[in-house]
């Protein structure tokens, strides 16, 4: 893999990841851009103990542009785009409009493809893997700006997600504190280990979910992917590596070749859960690390005890319908799942590729 950091006209950080070590990356950035003005703050609840960003800038960010306007496309001509090049393996670059910046974080984003009409489904394991190396970079680069605690690297695909541009592409939010499904976590692992006398919570989901075999999606030497047991969604599989580790910087070099072969063959599986003519689905998919902050609140714990693992999740819950967050979820947050999980991984199972 080879990197290359540069500039955009407005000041913010871009960066080529590519294949091939000869790769010459040179091109500038010809708009005319005004220095990037961002007004993000982070405000706590009192009553619930979490953190809201108040982003109000986002207001003017692009939605919906026609094909031949898109921002993440490579630029050609005269058509200029926000990756100066005429073309790209990987790239990454801060988001134009954050919802996080400054003392408040960073967001940035990520293009998987410089193919407008592609999606994650659709790369090689190679430009898959190119990716994986984008994410760990990145995690590794923002764990140590003095504004973030956590590192979160994602992807919402499908304009039923939110999805306001639809090249393929993924972000990664650099929060200046544990978020609060990662504080969860942590409260029940240490709770667990109190209770168990030292094991590890993770281990034993994952003990559990090989044991029973019934929500088991698919397995390899290294990867292990399942439908939790409580899965909140629909269709819902949570991907772990087997050997334990608090983040993508921990993954050795046989996790990072299995990836993705693994990867891509879940999300192939997930556009053919509603059947054949169905459009693609809907989905997040979630990467789960460690804080690098201090985790004293939560007593016993380190980082190491925590598990990487990735969320992949989908809000169709039938064909042409949609899993909507109404009273119960939204209101109280008090899923109501209508799939069983054993249905659900039964399904995943019975469409794996040939």
């Amino acid at each position: 893999m080879k990197k290359t950091s540069t500039r955009l006209a407005d000041g913010r950080e871009l960066i080529y990841y590519d294949s091939g070590d000869n790769t010459v990356r040179d091109a500038v950035d010809r708009r005319p851009l005004e220095p990037t003005v961002t007004s993000s703050q982070v405000r706590r609840d009192p009553l619930l103990g979490d953190s809201v960003a108040i982003a109000s800038h986002r207001q003017g960010r692009t939605y919906h542009p026609p094909a031949n306007e898109c921002p993440l496309c490579p630029s050609q001509g005269g058509r200029l785009s926000e990756i100066p090049d005429s073309s790209y393996d990987v790239v990454v670059f801060e988001n134009r409009f954050p919802s996080l910046a400054g003392d408040s974080g960073r967001c940035e984003v990520v293009c998987f493809t410089s193919d407008h009409d592609s999606s994650f489904a659709d790369l090689t394991e190679e430009q898959a893997g190119l990716v994986l190396e984008a994410w760990t970079d990145r995690t590794a680069e923002l764990s140590h700006l003095p504004s973030v605690e956590q590192v979160f690297c994602f992807e919402n695909r499908g304009e039923e997600i939110g999805v306001t541009l639809g090249h393929p592409h993924g972000q990664i939010y650099a929060y200046p504190f544990t978020t609060p499904r990662t504080a969860l976590m942590l409260r029940s692992l240490a709770a667990h280990k109190e209770a168990t006398g030292g094991q590890n919570l993770f281990d034993d989901v994952v003990a559990r979910e090989l044991a029973e075999g019934d929500r088991i999606v698919l397995e390899t030497e290294s990867w292990v992917a399942f439908v939790p047991y409580a899965a909140h969604w629909p269709y819902e599989v949570h991907l772990y590596p087997k050997r334990r580790v608090p983040d993508l910087l921990g993954l050795d070099d046989e996790a990072r070749t299995e990836f993705p072969q693994v990867y891509l063959e879940l999300l192939r599986r997930f556009d053919r859960i509603f059947g054949d003519g169905e459009p693609p689905t809907p989905y997040i998919a979630a990467w789960h690390q460690a804080p690098f902050g201090a985790l004293a609140e939560f007593e016993g714990v380190s980082r190491d005890d925590f598990a990487l693992h990735l969320e992949l999740f989908t809000i169709r819950r039938t064909s042409g319908k949609l899993k909507f967050l109404a009273g119960s979820e939204s209101g109280m947050s008090v899923f109501i799942n209508d799939v069983p999980p054993e249905a659900a991984a039964q399904r995943l199972r019975e469409v794996a590729s040939s």
